[in-house]
């Protein structure tokens, strides 16, 4: 799928699945989220096996300019119970170099399409009360605000509370 955002200065974007040769780029995009404190409370980029074992198989899409992976966007399941099988957490994360150019939109709309396709009827995204970027995000692509998990998690001494999320598929009864 090539989809065109004017913010890009008409380069053209390739959304496509997220392969394992693609690792390389994602763990680095990843590392400049972990970077930033507010997009994660993991400390260290995982492995390849431990990134691939967190996240579901399906719903992976990375965005491409010219052969080079710029963002990616992924599904990992809340609950291994059956009653929550079309359930799923979304992480988000683009290049820093690519931010504020409607990658985000991009990544996110395709994941939202794609879990639709694989049966997830609720998406959900715990986000950093301070990760405005996010949030707003997250709104413009039909996500509501549940509530605030306070003081979900402390990262480097400080309490961090995570604005809780989630979008109901309208095409899933």
């Amino acid at each position: 799928m090539k989809m065109m955002s004017p913010a890009v200065h008409q380069m053209e974007i390739a959304v496509r699945p997220l392969h394992k040769a693609d690792w390389g780029a994602v763990s680095k995009i990843y590392s400049e989220g972990i970077a930033t404190g507010v997009a994660t409370f993991e400390t260290e980029c995982p492995n390849w096996d431990e990134w691939n074992t967190k996240y579901l198989s399906s719903c992976r899409t990375v965005a491409v300019i010219k052969n080079g992976v710029v963002g990616f966007a992924v599904l990992a399941q809340v609950s291994k119970r059956q009653v929550y099988r079309g359930v799923a957490e979304v992480s988000i994360y683009v290049s820093n170099e690519f931010k504020g150019k409607h990658i985000g939109e991009l990544l996110l709309k395709s994941l939202i399409k794609e879990s639709e396709t694989h049966g997830f009827w609720t998406l959900q995204a715990n986000i950093f009360s301070e990760n405005i970027a996010s949030i707003n995000l997250h709104k413009k692509c039909g996500f509501r605000m549940v509530g605030v998990r306070e003081k979900i998690g402390k990262l480097n001494g400080k309490w961090y509370d995570n604005q809780l999320m989630e979008r109901r598929s309208k095409k899933i009864d």
